[in-house]
């Protein structure tokens, strides 16, 4: 028998019936409603909004959580699934709902009070309330405990006064998760759009995720009531734990880039007619796209047990860092490699392989740069803390 040759150690079969039954049905929404649209949304820099009652329909939106909050109460490993096949579409859409569910409604879950959980988590479930997750500053970057937003005490409320950058769905979001400094430590506050002092501008001219809309936020004296604070955090453990929420699914996401640029290549190089027979018929093409699947066998099975890892509670923030390295390393070589053999026809996004490989450039850098992550490994090995 011929092998799948997107799944060359038939993975699936390692999945659960409900696993499989969440990648097919979320694979069937790319190709039907993702694929056909993706490539212009890009061209023209504009997020496909018109899609988020059909994710927030399938439970795409905070999947991972308790049912009682609007959530699925799927597993890390149904999760991560999700997350691959969004991003066989495009970066931009799956950072919408990591954004939404790991960075927005998660903290809401595990540092929110239940009053704020029923609050805001079944209607951002519904996609009738979309997040934002306010930590990057334009200074910080790698960073984060420079930021300089700040939270003072004022009666009841509190004056939320700074700025953060390169924020997915920013210019849109309803209610943003804003980290600030305080006589306590770091802390977390809900801000809601329409809150006096707070302002939001989209970023333009962006030559990645051009189907994401991102922006910056600005408090100016914002007043905001104590009930808006995340009351059971405090420190920077509350937005690293987000982030080690959002590393995890961003470990699975660039597998489904790299198959969707492994796809493209592969039928190309077989139509392609060079000096009397197919590209792929060449030693240095079969070469090539020989190495690009065995880095994604690598990537599917270093991403399944990370899953396993997190669904029995034994993941540790380490192990997401290396999968986050490692994986979306193999997919942006990968989505180059693919450029490279389509030839002059890959500049274009009428092919998927450019598109994926600008959007890859931000994947590998945000919730934590590549080198960041080496480092995290670095000190795990030595002892030695080298930031």
């Amino acid at each position: 028998m011929s092998l799948n040759p997107f799944d060359l150690f038939d993975i699936r079969s390692l999945l659960s019936e409900e696993e499989r039954a969440v990648q097919a049905t979320v694979a069937r929404f790319t190709d039907t409603r993702v694929l056909p649209i993706i490539g212009d949304a890009f061209d023209d820099g504009r997020f496909p909004d018109e899609l988020i009652p059909e994710i927030a329909a399938l439970g795409l939106l905070g999947s991972s959580l308790p049912e009682q909050y609007g959530g699925g109460g799927l597993n890390a490993v149904s999760y991560g699934l999700i997350c691959q096949e969004l991003e066989r579409g495009d970066s931009g859409l799956r950072s919408f709902v990591s954004v939404q569910s790991s960075l927005c409604m998660y903290p809401i879950y595990a540092y929110g009070s239940e009053e704020q959980r029923l609050r805001w988590l079944p209607d951002m479930a519904t996609g009738k309330v979309i997040g934002c997750f306010g930590l990057t500053e334009a200074h910080g970057g790698s960073d984060p405990a420079a930021m300089k937003t700040r939270a003072v005490r004022d009666g009841g409320d509190w004056l939320i006064n700074g700025s953060k950058m390169w924020i997915t769905s920013g210019p849109v979001a309803d209610i943003a998760i804003v980290w600030a400094h305080t006589d306590d430590g770091i802390q977390g506050f809900v801000l809601e759009k329409g809150m006096a002092g707070f302002t939001t501008q989209e970023i333009k001219h962006k030559m990645s995720l051009r189907a994401s809309l991102t922006g910056a936020l600005f408090f100016d004296n914002v007043r905001v009531p104590d009930r808006n604070r995340l009351p059971n955090v405090q420190g920077l453990k509350g937005p690293l734990g987000c982030l080690n929420q959002a590393r995890y699914g961003i470990s699975w996401g660039p597998i489904g880039a790299a198959v969707a640029c492994l796809d493209e290549a592969l039928g190309y190089t077989k139509q392609r007619v060079l000096f009397g027979r197919p590209v792929a018929a060449t030693q240095s093409a079969q070469i090539k796209l020989a190495d690009m699947a065995r880095r994604i066998t690598t990537a599917q099975l270093l991403a399944l047990q990370l899953g396993r890892l997190k669904d029995v509670g034994q993941l540790q923030p380490q192990q997401v860092s290396l999968a986050k390295w490692n994986n979306c390393r193999m997919a942006i070589d990968i989505a180059r490699e693919c450029r490279d053999l389509l030839g002059g026809a890959g500049i274009t996004t009428e092919h998927v392989a450019i598109r994926h490989a600008l959007n890859l450039e931000s994947v590998i850098t945000y919730e934590g740069t590549e080198t960041v992550h080496q480092l995290v490994i670095g000190r795990e090995l030595t002892g030695i803390n080298a930031f």
